[in-house]
C-alpha cells in the first residue's frame, strides 16, 4: 500500500440510446472493474443513463421513470461495492428536469449536483428540456429514488479516511465557461474535480478539451478527471469519440483509446500529498480561495487509506528529465539558452571578458559551451574565453588533454598553470603530514601512494583553494569575470571546497542538476558542434563525447597505477541520479524521508535495493541540511527549472537547521 495517493477512474460504457437497463448493466460492469482495481471513485459520463442524444424523449415519462428505477437498482447493488460511483441522470424535482451527477456508495443516493450552465447554441439545445442548476439554492435537496438527497451546486464529496480526497462535481459545459464552477470547489479545498461530459467529437476538440483541463488542473493545484460519452450515442447528427482522461497539476496522468467500441475504464493514482504542498506552497492560491470563498455543504464517503500497489502512474527515477523523448532536445535548448542569456546580461553589464577553469569534467564543459555561445551572441571573439587548467596532485593525463582540447576546439585562449607545487608548499607549510619534509612533487605523490590515508580532506582543499585565487587573480588582469562551474546537485551536497570552487562572480550552472547536464552536453555535441566549432568540427565533437564518457571525479588524489582516475565522486557521495531524485522530491514537493523511499523503490525497482535507497537518502539528508552555510554565499546563478537553491530566491534555510528527525524517519522506515 502506498500513502498520499488516491486511485479514481473515469468510466467509458457503451451507451444504449433510451435503453436505461443496457446502461445500467454498463454502469455496474464497469464499477465492478473499478472496484477490482481498487478504485476508490469512478465517474461515468454525463446523461449515462438515458444516454445524451435521447433529445425530446428527455420529456418522456417512461424514460424519466426508466432511469428512476435504475438509479435505485444502482443504489441496492452499491451494498456490495466499495467505490464511491458518479453516475449522470437525467433527475426532476417537482416539475423541473435537472441535467445531474449522482453519488451513490454503500447502499445510498449521498448527492445530487446539477449542471449549472445549459449550452443552448450551435449543436446544443439542453435548454430546451432542462433547467440551469444556477436556479437551486443553496441547502436544496430533492427526493431521488425514495430517499431525500442534498441537491444543489454548494456540495463537496469528503473521503473520511483521507482527509485530502474531496471531490468536486461539474457536468461538460461547465468547464468551458469564463468562470467554470470548479473555480469556487478547488477554493473551497476540493482536491480532485470531477467533469461528467457527453461532448460530441469535432477536428481538434480533444485538444482544446486537454488544454482547458490542464490549465484547470495547474491553476487549481488539482487533479481533473474528465469523462465523455462512449461509442452507442446516436449518430443522427453528431460524432462521439469516447474520450477520458485524468490531469493532475497540469499534466496528463492516463487517457482512454478514443473512438474504441468497447467498455473503456481509465485509472490513475492520483497524489493528494503533492496537490496540498503545491496549495501550500503557492501562497496566492490561498489569497484567492479566500477572495472567492463560499459555504459548500460537505457529504462523506468511504475511501481506503491507502492505494494497492502496483501505483497506477508512472514514478520517474530522472525527474529533471521529460518524460517523452522528443521534448529532450528541445528541453535542453531551453536550458541551454537560458544559460546563455542570463551571462549575456551579466556581460552586457559589466563589459567584462571571462575566466573558466578547465578541469575535462562535464561542468566546466558545459561552462565553456554557455560562455562561448554568449560571446558570439554579443558579437565578441572567442578569445575572450580565457580558458585555464590547473592540474593538481591527481590530475591525469586523459582529463588534462580533454581541458585542451575544449578549449581549441571552441577557439577560446588557453593557458596551464599547475597548482601541485604550490599545493606542496603550502601542505608543508602548515606541516601536513603528507607534505612535511618533502623537496618534490614527485616525492608527495610517493608518499600519498604508500599512505593513502594521508590523502585528507586539508590535501585536497588546498588545491581547490588555489585554483580559484589563480582564476580569480587572472581576473583581476584580465578586467574579467570568474565564471562558476558548480551545478545544482553540487551545490545540493555541498560537494565544492568552501572559498574554492565553491566561490565564482557568476554561476551559469547552478540551476542545472547533474543528471541533466550530461544530456544538454550531449544535445550540443550533436546539434550544435558542426557550427559551432572554430576549426575541425568532429573535433569538438568527438572531445564532447569523450568527457561524457569519463568518469565523475574532483581528482584531487593521485591517480592509480596506470594513470587512471582513482578517486571517484560516486563511490564516495552515491549515484547522482539518486541524489537528484531525493533533491527534487524533497525541495519541489516537500517530501517527508518516508514518502521519498515510498517513491523511490518505486522508481529504481530493481536497480537499487531499499537499503542503498536508505543509506544514501541518509548521506544526501545529512550533506543538505550541514552545508546550506555554503549555499547561503553562493554567487548570482540564473534561475533554471522549478528546482532552485538560490538563497536570495527559492530556497531560504537556516544553516544551523537540524537534521536529526529527518534522519529518525529514515531509520524508521517502514513503519511510519
Amino acid at each position: 500500500m502506498l500513502r498520499g495517493f488516491a486511485r479514481i477512474s473515469a468510466a467509458v460504457p457503451r451507451c444504449a440510446v433510451a435503453d436505461a437497463a443496457a446502461n445500467g448493466e454498463a454502469v455496474l460492469e464497469l464499477w465492478r472493474r473499478a472496484e477490482a482495481e481498487g478504485a476508490a471513485v469512478v465517474v461515468f459520463p454525463e446523461l449515462a443513463l438515458s444516454a445524451y442524444t435521447v433529445r425530446d424523449l428527455f420529456l418522456d415519462g417512461h424514460l424519466l421513470e426508466a432511469c428512476a428505477r435504475e438509479l435505485a437498482r444502482l443504489r441496492d447493488a452499491s451494498r456490495d461495492l466499495a467505490p464511491l460511483a458518479i453516475v449522470g441522470a437525467p433527475v426532476r424535482a417537482g416539475a423541473r428536469l435537472y441535467n445531474a451527477a449522482v453519488a451513490i456508495q454503500g447502499g445510498r443516493i449521498l448527492a445530487a449536483v446539477p449542471k449549472a450552465y445549459l449550452p443552448n447554441y450551435r449543436e446544443f439545445e439542453e435548454a430546451r428540456w432542462f433547467r440551469p442548476g444556477l436556479e437551486v439554492a443553496a441547502g436544496e435537496s430533492l427526493a431521488l429514488a425514495g430517499e431525500e438527497v442534498p441537491f444543489g451546486l454548494d456540495l463537496l464529496l469528503c473521503a473520511r479516511e483521507l482527509p485530502d480526497l474531496v471531490l468536486g462535481l461539474e457536468l461538460c459545459e461547465d468547464t468551458w465557461v469564463q468562470l467554470p464552477p470548479s473555480v469556487f470547489q478547488v477554493s473551497a479545498g476540493a482536491t480532485v474535480i470531477c467533469n461528467l461530459s457527453a461532448s460530441n467529437f469535432t477536428i481538434g476538440k480533444a485538444e482544446l478539451r486537454r488544454l482547458l483541463a490542464r490549465s484547470s488542473s495547474d491553476r487549481g493545484k488539482c487533479a481533473y478527471l474528465y469523462v465523455a460519452a462512449g461509442p452507442g450515442e446516436s449518430s443522427t447528427d453528431l460524432a462521439f469519440d469516447a474520450d477520458a482522461f485524468i490531469c493532475e497539476n497540469g499534466r496528463e496522468l492516463a487517457a482512454s483509446k478514443r473512438f474504441a467500441r468497447e467498455n473503456q475504464l481509465v485509472t490513475a493514482d492520483v497524489d493528494l500529498e503533492l496537490l496540498v504542498h503545491e496549495r501550500l506552497a503557492t501562497t496566492t492560491f490561498g489569497d484567492c480561495a479566500r477572495e472567492h470563498r463560499r459555504d459548500f455543504r460537505r457529504i462523506p464517503f468511504r475511501a481506503g487509506a491507502a492505494v494497492p500497489l502496483p501505483l497506477r502512474r508512472e514514478v520517474a527515477p530522472h525527474p529533471f528529465l521529460p518524460r517523452d523523448p522528443r521534448e529532450l532536445a528541445s528541453r535542453c535548448w531551453e536550458i541551454f539558452e537560458i544559460q546563455v542569456n542570463a551571462l549575456v546580461t551579466r556581460l552586457q553589464a559589466t563589459g567584462a571578458g571571462l575566466v573558466l577553469g578547465v578541469s575535462g569534467g562535464l561542468d566546466s564543459t558545459q561552462a565553456a559551451l554557455v560562455s562561448a555561445a554568449a560571446l558570439d551572441l554579443l558579437g565578441r571573439r572567442r578569445e575572450e574565453l580565457h580558458c585555464v587548467t590547473m592540474p593538481g596532485l591527481g590530475t591525469t593525463a586523459g582529463t588534462r588533454s580533454s581541458a585542451e582540447r575544449l578549449a581549441r576546439a571552441l577557439g577560446a585562449s588557453f593557458r596551464e598553470l599547475s597548482v601541485s607545487e604550490a599545493s606542496r608548499l603550502v601542505l608543508a607549510e602548515v606541516e601536513h603530514a603528507a607534505a612535511a619534509g618533502t623537496s618534490s612533487v614527485d616525492e608527495l605523490l610517493a608518499r600519498l601512494r604508500a599512505r593513502p590515508e594521508l590523502g585528507d580532506t586539508t590535501l585536497e582543499n588546498v588545491q581547490a583553494r588555489l585554483r580559484t585565487l589563480l582564476l580569480m587573480t587572472l581576473a583581476n588582469q584580465r578586467r574579467a569575470l570568474v565564471v562558476g562551474t558548480g551545478d545544482l546537485s553540487e551545490k545540493a551536497l555541498g560537494w565544492a571546497t568552501y572559498a574554492g570552487d565553491h566561490i565564482a562572480m557568476y554561476d551559469v550552472n547552478a540551476g542545472v542538476p547533474k543528471t541533466l547536464i550530461q544530456f544538454v552536453i550531449r544535445w550540443v555535441a550533436n546539434e550544435r558542434a558542426t557550427t559551432w566549432s572554430q576549426g575541425d568540427p568532429a573535433a569538438l565533437r568527438e572531445t564532447l563525447f569523450a568527457i561524457l564518457d569519463t568518469p565523475i571525479s574532483p581528482e584531487l588524489l593521485p591517480a592509480d597505477a596506470g594513470g587512471k582516475i582513482a578517486q571517484l565522486t560516486e563511490a564516495a557521495i552515491g549515484p547522482y541520479e539518486l541524489h537528484d531524485f531525493f533533491l527534487y522530491h524533497l525541495v519541489r514537493h516537500g517530501a517527508r524521508p518516508a514518502r521519498i523511499l515510498d517513491l523511490a523503490q518505486l522508481a529504481f525497482a530493481g536497480r537499487h535495493d531499499l537499503g542503498a535507497l536508505r543509506r544514501w537518502l541518509t548521506v544526501f539528508l545529512r550533506r543538505f541540511f550541514s552545508n546550506q552555510f555554503k549555499r547561503s554565499c553562493t554567487a548570482d546563478a540564473p534561475k533554471v527549472g522549478m528546482v532552485a537553491l538560490s538563497p536570495r530566491g527559492d530556497w531560504r534555510m537556516p544553516s544551523d537547521a537540524r537534521v536529526a528527525s529527518w534522519l529518525a524517519e529514515v531509520e524508521r522506515y517502514p513503519e511510519v
